[in-house]
């Protein structure tokens, strides 16, 4: 039986590279995962170990390419990269609407300066890519 209580955000990490924006939904053992990347929002589901559903929509801060966009799962996380419209725009926030939602924060582990990375960008995008190459064309409409 499920009640309008049971769905909950899945914690969120987010960080900004010029031609990228990427997220980690945090879900250690999901099932059900569905990713929807729209040109100007997110909307991630699925539910975790415990069997509870887990629900995320992002307006994005500006319009994104969502045909050349991805998703990886592993079994902690559901990592999303999404390709900017308007590369080497620096994105102040990830969403539309200044407010930050209590689910979501920036990944400071990941988050740098920008000067001389669009080679560590695409080495992630790569690295990625290779680890699921025959989940793209599954994800891709």
């Amino acid at each position: 039986m499920e009640t309008p209580y049971s769905r909950q955000h899945a914690r969120t990490l987010w960080y900004d590279r010029p031609k990228y924006v990427f997220m980690e939904f945090c879900v250690e053992d999901s099932t059900d995962v569905d990713v929807l990347i729209e040109d100007h929002r997110i909307v991630f589901s699925c539910k975790n170990a415990d069997g509870v559903e887990l629900h995320n929509e992002i307006e994005f801060y500006a319009k994104v390419n969502s045909k050349d966009s991805q998703d990886k799962r592993s079994g902690r996380s559901i990592t999303c990269f999404v390709r900017k419209w308007k590369e080497k725009v620096a994105w102040p926030r990830l969403t539309k609407e200044d407010i930050k939602p209590v689910w979501l924060s920036v990944d400071f582990d990941n988050w740098r300066d920008w000067e001389g990375d669009e080679e560590v960008e695409l080495a992630q995008v790569e690295h990625y890519a290779e680890d699921d190459s025959d989940s793209a064309d599954a994800t891709s409409n």
